[in-house]
């Protein structure tokens, strides 16, 4: 045999030698929970090792990360039930619990890459990403909400905002109105092939954001379909995204190749609530190997062509490299 593979396989350094793909902290965006009070530590049981912080235990948080080298940051508001209504207002308020957050990391770190989210559900009486009237989700209108939303995340100042509602046309909308305003230099990471799927509970149980009546299949995307991504892939990308994001992970490994192979933009993964919840789940039972198994996970997001990785793992696999 002329060819025998095993040959680049026989030691460490030349297994390190011919790797097509490394992980790194600088891949990683780690989201945080946020919550109102003071020295506020709420454990999500579903999501083990992580919790809804107030404002000063964030900021713990993230100087800690500082150290370990990871850097970039998305940050999801818990909102009271007395503050959410039907119109979202609580999202366009300037000195609300969010923006003066935001404002609070950037004065102490301003070398922390903040991401934010757009969308209406976390200040929605009804759950939804959008504006509801008669049952039915709005798209034309929910734009200017989401567009107002975005100015007070960008003027508390926020790097990279990310409309995570799926309503057609936010991107251009929300860039126009960036841009408007003198935010050009704000980024858009765009959830742009957002799936209806079932890994998302833990994440909801997290900020209290399930919808209170139906689903949202009229606006996220069929799991059954991968050829739909490469069409909202161009919108966004005509709108001024300037990263594209494929969200949940794990069983959409196809679409991040998809993505990867269409468009010049940075493709994202983001490795979702319930993909974390399993590794924990199984790990604490002594069923797998969690730290192996976490790593491979991560990898093969990286292969399948994803440049950034939105996970709940990142902290403690900087911790894992430091």
């Amino acid at each position: 045999m002329f060819n025998r593979p095993r040959r680049n396989r026989k030691s460490a350094a030349i297994r390190n030698m011919v790797q097509e793909n490394w992980l790194s902290v600088n891949d990683l965006i780690y989201p945080l929970f946020l919550i109102d009070g003071k020295n506020k530590k709420s454990e999500i049981k579903s999501m083990p090792g992580i919790n809804r912080l107030s404002a000063d235990l964030l900021l713990k948080e993230i100087e800690a990360c500082l150290k370990l080298g990871l850097n970039t940051f998305c940050v999801f508001p818990a909102i009271e039930d007395k503050l959410k209504d039907k119109k979202a207002t609580e999202g366009l308020n300037k000195k609300g619990l969010y923006p003066s957050t935001i404002k609070l990391i950037k004065k102490n770190f301003p070398e922390a890459v903040i991401m934010t989210d757009v969308a209406m559900d976390p200040y929605s009486s009804d759950g939804h990403d959008g504006l509801v009237k008669d049952g039915k989700i709005l798209n034309d209108e929910t734009l200017e909400i989401l567009a107002k939303m975005a100015l007070v995340q960008a003027e508390a100042g926020a790097d990279i905002i990310g409309p995570s509602d799926m309503m057609d046309g936010r991107v251009g909308f929300i860039r126009e109105a960036l841009d408007e305003n003198g935010f050009t230099d704000v980024s858009i990471m765009s959830y742009t092939a957002k799936y209806a799927s079932a890994f998302y509970g833990p994440f909801r149980d997290a900020l209290d954001s399930a919808p209170k009546f139906g689903d949202k299949k009229t606006y996220q995307m069929n799991p059954a379909n991968s050829k739909e991504a490469i069409l909202e892939g161009e919108l966004d990308f005509t709108e001024g995204a300037d990263f594209l994001m494929v969200k949940p992970a794990l069983s959409y490994l196809d679409v991040i190749k998809i993505l990867k192979d269409n468009f010049t933009l940075p493709i994202a993964a983001y490795n979702v609530s319930g993909e974390y919840a399993m590794v924990k789940a199984a790990g604490a039972k002594g069923w797998i190997d969690e730290k192996r198994v976490r790593d491979e996970i991560l990898l093969s997001m990286k292969r399948a062509g994803a440049d950034i990785i939105l996970t709940y793992f990142a902290k403690e696999f900087a911790q894992s490299v430091k």
